[in-house]
């Protein structure tokens, strides 16, 4: 055997020496890439795309849970806000507007009606009032992760139904002092009470999107909500609006939401034209507002 035959042999038996040992020791698998997430301007808007709010529902509660924390954490009173604030004004009104002004409550206790408006008109107004800065305000979170961005304008909304429910204890305590029970009527307050909450989360990603270019809107949304007070049946009952501005007056989705919740709880009669008018303006608002959130999504870091 020369040389070569031999360097040949001890080669071979080499590599099948070392064969099995890659058989008996298999190198471990390489971990799966992460899910990779483009952002596409070049899209077709496609709206909302709620099978991913979904996924990302326990962020929603996070983001719930942050703001109500945030803002009771460092309170002498914490929760108790929640009723002062619609309990106060119905005072202030009880004083101003029923004892003096003398003007109408439909037979029910001043204190309790307006009360029982200022309830719904609160979480509108500071879901409102907090959620059109909402998106400007979570630029570190936009800018540095992706989630749907539509949870941050949904969790100040589902932040205020928390507080709509705490004070509502206060509405059943005015309820039973003044020993006014709701009649047949109190089954629609499920349905009132979606109804105001789809309108909400129309208004607040509608301006919140919006806000998020134009920080004009920011600053109009407050004194809009001063005046769309005035022109929604909270210190006044909608029977003192002419007949022949009713139809015009019930353009507001607010008027048929508002007064017709009073009525539920009072046993009062439902004003089924301005609950319909408000029902087809609120979920013709849901509709644009979604398309609209989603067509604007895309651009939100390049603008925050």
């Amino acid at each position: 055997m020369n040389g070569g035959d031999l360097v040949s042999e001890t080669t071979a038996a080499a590599r099948g020496s070392r064969t099995p040992a890659k058989s008996r020791n298999p190198l471990p698998s390489a971990a799966p890439d992460p899910p990779l997430v483009v952002i596409d301007a070049s899209r077709p808007p496609r709206g909302l795309d709620l099978r991913e709010i979904w996924a990302y529902r326990e962020l929603l509660y996070f983001l719930i849970w942050r703001d109500l924390k945030v803002r009771y954490k460092q309170t002498a009173l914490g929760v108790a806000w929640v009723a002062m604030l619609p309990l106060a004004s119905a005072l202030i009104f009880t004083v101003f507007l029923g004892r003096v002004a003398q003007i109408g409550s439909d037979g029910l206790p001043y204190p309790l009606f307006a009360y029982a408006a200022l309830l719904p008109w609160t979480f509108f107004s500071t879901a409102a009032a907090s959620g059109a800065g909402s998106l400007a305000g979570s630029a570190h979170l936009i800018t540095k992760v992706y989630f749907p961005r539509a949870l941050i304008p949904a969790a100040a909304v589902g932040a205020r139904l928390v507080d709509f429910g705490i004070a509502s204890t206060v509405l059943i305590a005015m309820m039973l002092y003044y020993r006014i029970g709701p009649g047949i009527g109190v089954l629609m307050l499920p349905v009132l009470i979606l109804l105001l909450m789809l309108f909400t989360v129309a208004f607040v990603m509608w301006s919140s999107a919006l806000n998020v270019r134009y920080r004009d809107v920011g600053m109009v949304v407050p004194v809009a909500l001063q005046l769309w007070m005035f022109v929604s049946p909270i210190v006044y009952p909608m029977s003192l609006v002419p007949e022949k501005w009713r139809l015009l007056y019930s353009l507001n989705p607010l008027a048929g939401i508002i007064g017709n919740f009073r009525a539920a709880l009072s046993g009062g009669a439902f004003d089924w034209t301005s609950l319909a008018i408000a029902a087809v303006i609120t979920l013709a608002l849901l509709a644009y507002a979604a398309r609209e959130f989603g067509r604007v999504e895309r651009n939100f870091a390049d603008f925050i």
